[in-house]
């Protein structure tokens, strides 16, 4: 019966670390850890940027948690499992699906990964750090509320070209995110 609850609290993190996720992301990394995560927003050459500080920061967390679980306190290390498996979740979605970060290109053409995709594009629609819109990852709000909030804030639509679904590998290059 061990094995339900680690699977359970496994389950429950990677849940809960979305909500960590997407209130880090609005209130930190647009917030007093701009200087960070400004990379994210900007051109870049090479595979890494100042933001990717962000994951390591998270996954040393991770890597406690599990250490400490393993010399005995027992919920620890499936917390810092499931931090692990949101974390290459993240990598997958963010990194490899929508800034393309990975050796191939997929675009998706509809349903839940298309929605995560434009979300994260209309996220980047606006340049700076404010009037932003979806902070999450692996959730999206529905892009017509989406686009509708873009618009309430900005009146017109913002850098018309991030919120389609073109990726950034061919729409900043030389300069992919």
């Amino acid at each position: 019966m061990l094995w339900l609850w680690n699977v359970l609290i496994l389950l429950a993190t990677v849940v809960v670390m979305e909500i960590v996720a997407a209130l880090s992301h609005k209130y930190i990394m647009h917030g007093w850890g701009w200087g960070w995560h400004l990379s994210h927003h900007e051109p870049h050459s090479g595979k890494f940027e100042l933001n990717d500080l962000y994951a390591v920061v998270f996954a040393v967390l991770a890597i406690v948690l599990i250490y400490v679980g393993v010399q005995g306190m027992w919920p620890l290390q499936w917390i810092g499992a499931g931090m692990t498996t949101y974390g290459a979740l993240y990598f997958m979605v963010h990194d490899g699906l929508v800034h393309q970060r990975w050796p191939f290109r997929y675009i998706p053409r509809k349903g839940y990964l298309k929605r995560l995709y434009m979300a994260h594009r209309m996220h980047h629609a606006v340049r700076g750090r404010e009037g932003c819109v979806s902070f999450g990852f692996l959730y999206a709000p529905p892009l017509n509320k989406l686009q509708a909030t873009l618009r309430q804030r900005h009146g017109r639509k913002i850098n018309e070209d991030a919120a389609t679904d073109q990726p950034d590998a061919v729409q900043d290059e030389p300069h992919a995110k």
